[in-house]
């Protein structure tokens, strides 16, 4: 227990009197579930926002001189959709772009978090600027701050130019660095005086494990036993190696943002963070230290270095070689390079210590990093965590979001945080009829249970948290998962013209911004 600590400014925490404090959380949370909730609950200049992604909204693939990317090459792998689909027009926002302005403007949403694809902007990666998707991006922003409705951009949302992966197997190579740095700066020139809020990153610590690990994203890189589809790879160190370049790149970013473009520009720098809240499986020791060790291997993995300077001492310990280090150099421009940090936050999971002969066995069948964490992690024990959205792993859990701000207040300073994701998803299915569909009675309890957790963990707990993003505006494509999972506050009909119908949650919204 003596290395498992939590900081904050003033000193540490000991992880057992945090645990204690999360646990009185805890039995606070249900007494807030009853609030009524409204835009007026919330501190002023607090922002409300949907969020996307390039490839998952734009299409037009093969547009304006848009370069291929690795998700691409993947998409139209045969085994890697789960319906066979691809995004090549997607829900088409990249023509569609003014009429889904006005849908958020009509909801009331003051902000939209988008990603810019980098090889709109560099077909190759590097080398000759495409000024088609400069143009392009020129006019999506305008047509945004016409609306009243602030950018938040996404410089990397996992659509890495197919390029680069050629030449030098993407973020494998620390030649990566310097090539996305080149992009960045690009985008502060392009954009910068005009979008004021940066993300640099979504979500490393998922295509670190999906893409280099377990081969289920792109680039599809894995070299797990019995798996049917990787090739290439070593699970066992490229999820490492790819992170650190990742951190590496975010530091050397946010350095020249903040050297040459921050006093004139005034805008702030971020990262998404993917985060499921772990909940320990039983009240032994052994289960709550594996919680611990799975949050590390997870939030901990990248926020710790931006934070605190270097990784979680549990992934120090338990990695050994296999975790790259970080010179003095590195800690001085990795270390204090965020003014936020987002979190995409959906649902809480059991951690569960597989210090087991079984445990161990799950651990190495599944991935190297639930291996190295030493932490199963499932959405049930035996019993379901919770009601089960769509998706095999988005089980609805609210009050994980107030114990994931008071954790991450605790542990990390209280830290300016915005909630970049969060929402759930329908199923697709040809056998729902349009009018029912549109009845998501279920998302809007989902959202209003969330929120109401959220606002608790703000004014009742004192928690740091600045703003919040649905996920997501429109039903869109869903990485493997194709066109089988509906996330969209708007209904979008694939079968005719991809028209969008307003889902009951869009009034839900509507009210609820337009409330004092």
């Amino acid at each position: 227990m003596g290395l498992m600590m939590m900081r904050r400014r003033s000193g540490i925490i000991p992880l057992n009197i945090a645990v204690l404090i999360l646990l009185v959380v805890g039995l606070e949370i249900q007494t807030c579930m009853s609030q009524n909730i409204s835009r007026g609950s919330f501190p002023k200049g607090f922002v409300f926002g949907t969020a996307s992604s390039a490839f998952q909204y734009e299409g037009a693939v093969k547009e304006d001189g848009r370069g291929p990317s690795i998700w691409d090459t993947f998409s139209h792998t045969f085994g890697k959709i789960i319906d066979f689909s691809n995004a090549d027009v997607a829900v088409d926002q990249y023509h569609r772009f003014d009429e889904d302005i006005q849908l958020m403007k009509d909801m009331g949403m003051d902000a939209y978090r988008f990603s810019i694809s980098w090889s709109r902007i560099y077909p190759n990666g590097t080398g000759a600027i495409n000024q088609a998707g400069v143009d392009h991006y020129n006019k999506f922003i305008d047509a945004l701050l016409a609306q009243g409705i602030e950018p938040y951009v996404t410089l990397y949302h996992w659509d890495l130019p197919q390029a680069l992966n050629d030449r030098y197997n993407g973020w494998l190579s620390p030649q990566i660095i310097k090539d996305y740095a080149t992009y960045a700066e690009t985008c502060f020139q392009k954009f910068g005086d005009r979008v004021k809020n940066w993300i640099t990153f979504n979500e490393p610590h998922t295509f670190s494990i999906q893409g280099y690990d377990v081969g289920l994203q792109a680039p599809g890189r894995c070299s797990i036993f019995l798996h049917l589809f990787c090739r290439f790879g070593n699970s066992a160190t490229e999820p490492y190696i790819v992170g650190h370049n990742i951190l590496l790149a975010h530091g050397t970013v946010s350095d020249i943002y903040k050297k040459k473009y921050k006093a004139k520009q005034r805008g702030s720098i971020g990262i998404s963070l993917d985060v499921i809240w772990f909940e320990p499986a039983t009240n032994s020791t052994n289960d709550t230290e594996a919680a611990q060790r799975a949050q590390d291997f997870q939030l901990g993995w990248f926020i710790e270095p931006l934070v605190l300077g270097d990784y979680p001492r549990s992934m120090r310990d338990r990695v050994g070689k296999r975790l790259p280090t970080f010179s003095k150099s590195d800690v001085a421009l990795v270390k204090g390079s965020l003014d936020f940090v987002g979190i995409n936050h959906y649902t809480t999971f059991y951690a569960q210590s597989n210090d087991s002969l079984i445990g161990a066995v799950i651990g190495d069948l599944l991935n190297d990093s639930v291996a190295d964490s030493g932490a199963v992690t499932l959405p049930f024990n035996p019993k379901p965590i919770g009601d089960r959205a769509n998706s095999i792993w988005l089980y609805i859990v609210p009050q994980g979001m107030r114990s994931l701000m008071n954790y991450i207040k605790h542990k990390y300073g209280n830290i300016p945080v915005v909630i970049t994701e969060n929402g759930m998803d329908d199923p697709n299915s040809i056998f729902i009829p349009l009018k029912e569909a549109l009845k998501d009675d279920k998302r809007i309890k989902y959202h209003n249970d969330y929120l109401t957790n959220l606002l608790a963990a703000i004014k009742q707990d004192g928690c740091n948290v600045k703003g919040y993003f649905v996920w997501s505006l429109l039903d869109n494509w869903e990485w493997a998962a194709g066109y089988t999972s509906r996330f969209g506050l708007y209904f979008v009909d694939y079968n005719d013209k991809l028209k969008r119908y307003p889902k009951k949650s869009v009034q839900w919204f509507k009210n609820f911004l337009a409330s004092a």
